[in-house]
C-alpha cells in the first residue's frame, strides 16, 4: 500500500485560555494521497485552521503526529506553503518580486527563480503585471499572486485556508474555476479549508466534515463528480444532492457552536 503524501495520526491539539485548557481537535485520523484535493467544513471553531497549522508546522500537537511522505513534521518545511485568507504581498515589491519569495529567502538562484515565477504567473493568468504592485490589483489578481508565490515556493502540499473569503461572489466564484485548472496542470496536494459547502464540493474529491469543537472527523464524504467541473455544474441535481447531505451532517454542528459561543461571552462578561 502506499504510503500517503500527508497523514494526521491520533491527533490532538488543547490550549490554555485564561487558565483554563481548551480542547481544540481530539483524536483526528486523517490521510490524503498525492495529488489528491481534499476540503474541510465544519462549524466556526470546530479547528480546521488549528488542524492547517499543525501539519504545516507552525504549531505542536499535544499529542499524535503529522506525517508527509512518512516523515514526521516537526517544524514549517519547504514541501508545504500555505495560503492565507488576507494575501499578505509586500506593497513594495511588485508582483514578480513578490512572486519570488520562496526561493530567495531558501538562497536558490534568483535567475531561476524568476524564470520559474513567470511560467506560474503566466499559469495564474497574469502575464503582463509582472511590475505591477499590490495597490494596482483587484482581490483576485492578489489571490493569483498569492498562489503563484506559494507555487514558486516549490511546495508539494498547498494548505488553503479560505483564500477567496475576502471576495466578492462573481470573483469567487471564477477563481474557484481558476483554482481547479490550476491544479489540475500542477497535481499538487491541496487541503482547503472553507465555510462554503458549495465550494468543498465543487473543487473537492473528499470533504471532510469536523464536529463542533473539540473537532472530531465526523465524516468523509467522497465527490463522485465528473472531472473536468465547469461552473454550470453547480446547478446539476447531483451537485445539489451532495451539497444537502453535507449542509445536514453540519447543521447540528452550527447550531451547537453559536449556542457554546454565546455561553462563553456569557460567562467571560460575568467576570
Amino acid at each position: 500500500m502506499a504510503t500517503p503524501k500527508l497523514a494526521a495520526r491520533g491527533l490532538n491539539k488543547s490550549f490554555v485560555k485564561d487558565g483554563r485548557s481548551i480542547e481544540v481537535l481530539r483524536d483526528l485520523g486523517i490521510e490524503v494521497a498525492a495529488g489528491e484535493f481534499v476540503s474541510v467544513v465544519g462549524a466556526s471553531g470546530c479547528g480546521k485552521t488549528t488542524f492547517l497549522r499543525l501539519v504545516n508546522g507552525l504549531i505542536k500537537p499535544t499529542s499524535g503526529t503529522v506525517m508527509v511522505d512518512g516523515i514526521e513534521v516537526t517544524e514549517p518545511g519547504h514541501d508545504i506553503a500555505f495560503v492565507f485568507q488576507q494575501d499578505g504581498l509586500l506593497p513594495w515589491r511588485n508582483v514578480l518580486e513578490n512572486a519570488i519569495i520562496g526561493p530567495e529567502v531558501q538562497g536558490k538562484n534568483l535567475g531561476e527563480a524568476r524564470d520559474l515565477a513567470s511560467s506560474f504567473l503566466n499559469l495564474v493568468g497574469l502575464r503582463g503585471f509582472e511590475k505591477h504592485f499590490p495597490h494596482e490589483l483587484s482581490g483576485g489578481m492578489k489571490q493569483r499572486v498569492n498562489m503563484a508565490r506559494a507555487l514558486t515556493a516549490g511546495a508539494q502540499i498547498l494548505l488553503m485556508d479560505e483564500p477567496f473569503a475576502a471576495l466578492d461572489a462573481q470573483t469567487r466564484e471564477i477563481m474557484q474555476a481558476e483554482l481547479t485548472r490550476i491544479w489540475t496542470e500542477t497535481k499538487k496536494t491541496i487541503l482547503f479549508v472553507t465555510h462554503q459547502i458549495d465550494e468543498a464540493v465543487y473543487l473537492s474529491d473528499r470533504v471532510l466534515v469536523f464536529t463542533v469543537r473539540p473537532g472530531r472527523l465526523k465524516e468523509e464524504v467522497r465527490v463522485d463528480l465528473p472531472r473536468p467541473r465547469e461552473l454550470s455544474l453547480k446547478r446539476s441535481a447531483g451537485f445539489a444532492a451532495y451539497t444537502d447531505r453535507i449542509w445536514t451532517l453540519i447543521e447540528q454542528e452550527v447550531r451547537d457552536s453559536i449556542r457554546i459561543e454565546t455561553e462563553e461571552s456569557l460567562v467571560a462578561a460575568r467576570r
